[in-house]
Parts: C-alpha cells; structure tokens; sequence
C-alpha cells in the first residue's frame, strides 16, 4: 500500500515537471506557428531551454540550500514547492504577450519558466532517488513518466483544441491553473531524510561528485557511460521542436493535432512507459536499452514518409503511435538506467549532471533545426526538405548503438552487481 502511495506521488510531480518542459519544447512552438513565425526563429526559441542542459551547474545550491519558511516541509519539497509557484507567475505572464508583437519579452519570461523548471526537475530528480531504494526506482520511474505523459496531453491535444476554441491566451491562463496539480506530490509526500548527502562547500559541490563518478567508474568507463547517455536521446531531442510545426505545415489543423494525433500519441507512450517497466524486469536494462534505440531510429524515420505524402490523417496517426510507443519505453528505460549510475552522496549533482550529458548535444543541434529544415527545403524543395530532415535525425541514433554494443559486457556485469 505504501509503494503504491510513492508511486502516486510520483504521477503529480511527473505532471508538474512535464508540464512546463512541454509547453516549452512542443506546444509554444505551435502557438509561434499557428501565427506564422519562421522556423528558424522557432528553433532558435528551443534554445531556450538552456537551463534543462546545464541544471548540473546549479545542482549543488539544491543538495546544500533549501527554501527559507518552506524548508520546514521538506528540504527537497521547498525547492519542488516554490519552483512551481514561480512557473505559475511566468505562466500568466506568458498569457497577455503576443508573440508577434513582443517576442523577445516572450522568450525572457519563457527563459525564466525554462530556469525555474530545470530547478524543480533537480529536486524532483534528487526526492525520488531517495524516496526509495533501487529495487521500487522501475515502479517509481514508471509512475513519474505516466504523470510527465498526463502532462503532455493537456499541454498538447486539450491545448490545441482549447486554443482553436478560445485562443493561446486563455490557454496559458488555464495551464497556470494546471500547474497546481504539482503539489498535491508534494503535499502527500514524506521526504525521506538521506543521511548520505554530502554537505560541501560550493566548490567541493562541483569536484567530489565529478571525482566520485570516475573513480566508481574508472576514467575510460565513465567517459563511455556519458558517451552512451549524450547520444541516447539526441533524436528525440533534435525532432522534438519541429514535430508540430511539421504537422502544420502538411495542413492538418490544431483541432486535428489535438483530438487524433496527440491522444493517440499520449496512449501510446502509456502503454510504452509501462512496456519499458517490463522490458528491464523480463531482459535487463541493456537489452532495453538497445531495443529502444533501434525503435527510435526506425519509428523517427518514418515521419520521413509523412513528410512527402498527401495529406492522411489515420496514416499520420499511426506513425504517431508507433514513435509515442517507442519514447515510452525509451522514457522508463533511460530514468532507471541513470538512477542507477549515481551516487547518494551527490544525488542531486550527479543526476543533474548524468541528463545534462543527456540533453547537451541534442540541445545544442535543436536550436539549429529550423535552420536545419530550411536549408533543406532550399535545396531540395519544401516537403523534401522535411524528408531529409527526418532521415538525417534518425541515422544520429547509430553512434549510441555503437556505444551500447563495444560496452556491451560492462554494462551486464555492472548491473547484476548493483
């Protein structure tokens, strides 16, 4: 009864910390292009999401400061707390901004929710790594992905209905609102006090938990670990801000996006998400691992064929489906491989720092995206543009399975060990 009340925990803060991260990344980006922004200027604002690359930076002042008056709820739960307190504000602020009009003031405030996010996501990260021991992290991965996938359906197929409907203002006014769903993780929660952690001075907070990871590791295997996390994502990561716009740009509307497309889209990464719970218990974590990487590469692929036929919204919808199901599985899978890499001397910093490696290299090439496809389009024309596009993000899936395979016994031996 008790795991069952960690893991429903889990599903408020998996909402609460998916919430903003997706209207960030997809939806914000519908809205730019709804109302004809270019799509380089569409995947520079992905750049915006700096902070989410860069959190293990701040990470430290997370594992050794809490939150004044709030702290005496929680030490972790005071940052979780008044990080979503600080979203909701950027949230409304963002409702009376016309981009059009006032689009660096949008991607300031934008910048700041991406800020407080990346914050919220360090505790939360650091609070169910503690929470629990390794062997309920599958359970508790799984339930934080279900709640990070509630989160994506309101902010994508109920956004982009409702914003048809009522327009992009009441629509951020209503996910300000939504944000309060966080808290219920937070109120219904006992912090578990991790008497591992480190107290360290700001700098110490940077060096030990790097020298703690290599000599677990050893130089050679850490740097292939990290190798393995930075290419793992990077075609999720890289697609991710030009998914919507693409739809847009083969002429479905956002009422179609949101009542077909993303359902589907959010089904299926359910079932994925508890597929991939399976899949570590039934075969371990490095077959999971290179069974998602090869779903990746060949579910994104596919948006290649989407890109160059007619317009077909069950065909669309079925590819949705099959990409969703696959970033599910990759979603668990991933989350319980790094919480299983770090330390509880530097849970924060370390977790942080394992999906800035993560996130880095797909960041640095999303922001590069709109570029990318219209530089395509350039040369071979609009919806051949969005062809390559597509294949080029799925061939940067092989390097991880290069990875996997040369570390192959490694990652076998460490996890029976563990």
């Amino acid at each position: 009864m008790y795991n069952l009340k960690k893991m429903f925990v889990m599903l408020f803060l998996g909402f609460g910390s998916g919430l903003p991260y997706i209207i960030l990344i997809s939806t914000s980006p519908a809205w730019l292009r709804d109302i004809n922004i270019d799509l380089s200027y569409i995947g520079f604002f992905a750049w915006l999401t700096v902070a989410y690359a860069f959190k293990f930076l701040w990470a430290p002042l997370v594992d050794r400061f809490s939150i004044p008056i709030l702290s005496k709820y929680g030490h972790r739960k005071s940052w979780i707390a008044f990080m979503q307190f600080l979203i909701l504000i950027c949230l409304l602020a963002i409702s009376d901004i016309n981009p059009s009009e006032s689009f660096v003031l949008f991607c300031m405030i934008a910048g700041l929710m991406a800020f407080a996010g990346s914050i919220q996501d360090i505790a939360i990260d650091a609070f169910r790594i503690e929470y629990a021991p390794i062997s309920e992290q599958g359970n508790l991965a799984a339930a934080y992905q279900l709640g990070y996938r509630l989160a994506i359906i309101v902010a994508t197929s109920f956004a982009l209905i409702f914003a048809d409907i009522n327009g992009w203002s009441m629509t951020f006014k209503l996910w300000a609102d939504l944000m309060c769903m966080g808290l219920i993780g937070v109120i219904f929660s006992k912090e578990e006090k991790n008497i591992e952690l480190s107290k360290l001075n700001f700098i110490n907070s940077l060096i030990h938990p790097l020298t703690d990871f290599f000599s677990r590791f050893g130089f050679f295997m850490a740097s292939m670990l990290l190798l393995i996390i930075a290419t793992y994502r990077i075609t999720d990561i890289v697609m991710g801000p030009m998914a919507t716009p693409l739809y847009l740009d083969m002429g479905f509307t956002l009422t179609e996006i949101g009542a077909v497309v993303k359902i589907v889209a959010l089904v299926s990464s359910i079932i994925g998400i508890f597929l991939g719970g399976l899949l570590i218990k039934k075969i371990k974590t490095f077959n999971s691992l290179l069974i998602g990487a090869f779903l990746v590469m060949f579910t994104n692929i596919l948006f290649a064929y989407v890109a160059i036929s007619d317009k077909n919204l069950i065909s669309l919808t079925s590819i949705v489906a099959m990409d969703s199901l696959a970033a599910g599985i990759v979603g668990t899978v991933n989350i319980a491989f790094l919480s299983s890499l770090v330390s509880k001397k530097y849970t924060a910093f370390q977790y942080a720092l394992l999906t800035g490696f993560m996130a880095g290299p797909g960041f640095a090439l999303k922001g590069l995206s709109g570029v990318w496809v219209e530089s395509l389009q350039g040369i071979y024309g609009f919806y051949y543009g969005w062809m390559g596009f597509y294949v080029i993000t799925s061939l940067l899936t092989i390097p991880c399975i290069f990875f996997l395979f040369i570390n192959k016994k490694f990652l076998i031996n460490y996890e029976k060990a563990i």
